[in-house]
């Protein structure tokens, strides 16, 4: 089973919440009370996705955090890849492959191109269509036909996927 740790999934409420009300600046402990999550967990999570680039943090009495960029410019898979590094379905496609049967592998080619297309279909997922708001009109997310062939993407950790 595929399935991003409970703090991805933290990170994913946080950037919606933090997205459905941009026009203010967001505390730790504002938003702790506001998404029902425990402090520590909202501080390590804020840490990660502003170390990533997601949220600028200002300092002192009216600082906060607040988005870096438009929300219908963050994708899913940044959130993902801040949070989580790079997105890999197997130890084949991940940077620091340390399987025993990757030199004589048949599948491994097929497994980037899984990879790669999940990558695409997360990337495709926009923060914007993440907010509850949106839900009455979703945006529908365009899969690739099995024959598509994406340009190079290059992952937050300098790998790049064809």
């Amino acid at each position: 089973m595929l399935r991003m740790s409970k703090l991805t999934d933290y990170g994913i409420v946080l950037m919606s919440y933090i997205a459905e009300h941009r026009s203010k600046q967001h505390s730790a402990h504002m938003l702790s009370d506001a998404v029902h999550m425990p402090l520590p967990t909202v501080r390590k999570i804020l840490k990660m996705l502003s170390a990533g680039g997601l949220l600028t943090s200002e300092r002192g009495v009216q600082g906060g955090y607040t988005l870096s960029g438009d929300p219908a410019n963050i994708s899913v898979a940044q959130i993902i890849t801040t949070i989580e590094g790079p997105i890999a379905l197997t130890e084949c496609v991940s940077s620091a492959s340390h399987c025993d049967q990757e030199t004589h592998c048949s599948v491994q080619t097929n497994w980037n191109q899984i990879n790669n297309a999940v990558f695409h279909a997360l990337d495709e997922v926009k923060l914007a269509d993440m907010l509850a708001t949106s839900l009455s009109v979703p945006r529908p997310v365009q899969f690739y036909p099995p024959n598509f062939r994406a340009k190079a993407v290059t992952l937050q950790d300098g790998d790049q996927y064809e």
